[in-house]
């Protein structure tokens, strides 16, 4: 599904870009980029996916910040056997919903508020120091390269509760949902 049809001018005028750029790169008339911001015309399904897709390319050189921009550098980790009581404790402690799980440098998991709770209604306080990390955690969080387009993170952000960045291999960072913000900046 493509965006509406009137945000193309908008996204031209904030790339700054004019109507014979975006023709010439669409292989269109001038006149029919005319045409169809002012809403007297209706573009073919290709050729408005060839603005859309000629657009979001733009923006993507236009955004110079990337994924190693906006993440912090400082990760709270755990290991996978440390106790759900001490990812509790370090969760409020350092205000914090999500942490990675590492085991050495290797990332393995994440323990996330939403998944605390689901073993807090499980099981009593008392045998919070006993649950290993290991045995509840999620799934390990995506890793993105330190290069990547800070704009291409966000429906990412949301189906994951982090990312961790990554250079030459080695994690670096992590990008949470508040990280995201940064972009607004």
């Amino acid at each position: 599904m493509l965006p509406r049809l009137d945000n193309i001018k908008q996204q031209r005028t904030k790339l700054g870009i004019t109507q014979k750029e975006l023709a010439r790169m669409t292989g269109v008339s001038t006149s029919m980029i005319n045409q169809i911001e002012s809403g007297r015309s209706q573009p073919s399904y290709e050729t408005a996916k060839r603005m859309f897709d000629s657009l979001a390319t733009l923006e993507g050189r236009a955004d110079p910040n990337k994924a190693g921009d906006i993440c912090s550098k400082e990760i709270v980790k755990l290991k996978p056997t440390d106790s759900l009581h001490d990812a509790i404790t370090k969760m409020q402690k350092m205000s914090i919903s999500q942490i990675p799980i590492f085991n050495k440098t290797e990332p393995v998991g994440i323990i996330t508020e939403d998944g605390v709770v689901k073993h807090l209604a499980d099981s009593d306080e008392s045998s919070w120091k006993k649950i290993r990390l290991a045995d509840v955690m999620e799934a390990r969080p995506p890793i993105v390269d330190q290069q990547t387009p800070a704009k291409t993170l966000v429906p990412l952000i949301r189906y994951s509760k982090c990312i961790l960045v990554a250079k030459a291999g080695k994690i670096v960072g992590i990008i949470t949902a508040s990280d995201t913000l940064k972009m607004l900046e």
